[in-house]
């Protein structure tokens, strides 16, 4: 037993120190890799404060550097034109959904810009005004945003973070710009068809044809968008017990309810959290608009309104 602790005190050290000193490197560069990440992120979020959350397009664009909050009431400008036209919508959130189809209200400073620029803001004017204007929404879908990486086109930086040169157009450059295009018209499709595969899927979920009236019976040809607001927009059926949810959508009291049961506690429309205690009764004028609406009788053959 001595001759062994003789020989355990005589073995060198190093090896351990070595293995420590390693270990102590490794953890440096883990707290620098750290670092420097943070510091992209922060940069990254930095740069997004100069984009438009809606169409991706710069405010540098715009001689006079005029954006506008995604969150908060609406300015005293749009509160006065959605006040003379009767829209309930108050705040950026609701509108921003209601005309440009974006939720807004879970998305990240990190990953998301917070402003939105005047262009957009006077798509919307134009929506909720008659009066003329040339102001066209610069692309056909909105910007789709990601996380921050290494080939970020929100910094648009190289590895170590300086801002790539501008290269001079190439054939290379044109087909890169082809993929892209290319690329965004696939997941455009891939999400309009989401969407009638859910709203397909909702149908069967209600299974109301039988005892809701379509619209087709609708003595009257009313304009298309007065169609679609006394329609369900789960059954696209005659409104039935209408109820109206928090981020006011219309649908008959049956669909929703089975909706939520099933699907989850969100709108089917706007994807906004709803809960069965959440529905009302729409107000009185629009109940009775609803209730002087004549139809064609369901029976075949049977031609009394």
């Amino acid at each position: 037993l001595d001759r062994v602790n003789d020989a355990m005190t005589l073995m060198p050290q190093e090896p351990f120190h070595r293995g420590q000193n390693l270990n102590n490197g490794m953890q440096t560069i883990d707290k620098d890799a750290f670092s420097v990440n943070q510091r992209e992120i922060e940069a990254h979020r930095v740069n997004l404060q100069h984009l438009c959350r809606i169409c991706g397009g710069s405010f540098k664009n715009d001689p006079c550097k005029r954006s506008h909050p995604v969150h908060g009431p609406v300015d005293d400008e749009m509160q006065a034109l959605l006040r003379k036209k009767e829209k309930r919508a108050t705040s950026w959130p609701d509108l921003l959904n209601k005309v440009f189809k974006i939720d807004v209200r879970e998305d990240m400073d990190t990953i998301h810009p917070t402003n939105f620029c005047h262009n957009c803001w006077s798509v919307i004017q134009r929506k909720f005004s008659n009066v003329p204007c040339e102001v066209y929404f610069p692309r056909k879908g909105t910007m789709e945003w990601h996380p921050h990486s290494t080939s970020c086109d929100v910094c648009d930086t190289s590895s170590h973070g300086i801002k790539r040169k501008k290269q001079d157009p190439s054939p290379q450059g044109g087909k890169r710009l082809r993929i892209i295009a290319e690329r965004a018209r696939k997941i455009m499709y891939a999400r309009s068809q989401k969407q009638v595969n859910s709203k397909s899927i909702m149908k069967k979920i209600t299974n109301c044809k039988k005892i809701h009236l379509s619209t087709k019976l609708l003595t009257v040809d009313y304009p298309v968008d007065f169609v679609k607001s006394i329609s369900c927009q789960i059954c696209e059926h005659i409104l039935a017990d209408p109820v109206e949810t928090t981020c006011r959508h219309l649908f008959c009291r049956l669909c929703i309810l089975k909706c939520l049961k099933i699907i989850g506690s969100y709108c089917p429309s706007c994807r906004y959290p709803c809960f069965p205690t959440d529905l009302v009764n729409p107000v009185r004028s629009f109940l009775s608009i609803l209730n002087t609406l004549t139809v064609r009788c369901p029976v075949k053959d049977c031609h009394e309104e």
